[in-house]
């Protein structure tokens, strides 16, 4: 029986490397291509940076990992053009819908509401014990 260990994830590169297209296509019931890259944006006033934004894509999804505004700046619409501007980069990479998580009936779940998200599920006290609204964008 092999030993079980904690791994470093340099240690991990080369494994992942040459059998994960398998294991993806095995789990999906067929064969796949796996893309995953990350896109950063950012508002700019003058020199300045007021906001940014993240979404990570990965096999047609694109999940936005962040977006943050400077307190002096929010409530005029930097927010919602961030998401928008992810949005954009979700099409072009054909994704079929933009994803975010918020705890449900937060001041974040209305803002991906008002940006066009709708929830689509909720995982019951998921993240620090609370309720977390999986939401959705349908793009395609």
């Amino acid at each position: 029986m092999p030993e079980l260990r904690r791994a470093r994830a340099e240690e991990l590169v080369e494994f992942v490397r040459v059998h994960e297209r398998a294991a993806r296509s095995s789990f999906f019931g067929f064969p796949t291509i796996w893309h995953e890259e990350s896109y950063d944006v950012a508002a700019f006033e003058g020199d300045i940076i007021v906001g940014v934004a993240r979404v990570g894509v990965a096999a047609s999804l694109a999940q936005i990992e962040r977006v943050i505004v400077s307190p002096d700046h929010r409530r005029r619409g930097v927010g919602r053009d961030l998401v928008e501007m992810l949005a954009d980069i979700a099409n072009y990479y054909n994704c079929h819908k933009l994803c975010a998580q918020a705890v449900v009936d937060s001041a974040a779940e209305r803002f991906y509401a008002a940006c066009g998200l709708g929830r689509e599920a909720v995982l019951l006290q998921h993240t620090f014990k609370l309720d977390i609204a999986l939401l959705r964008r349908y793009l395609l």
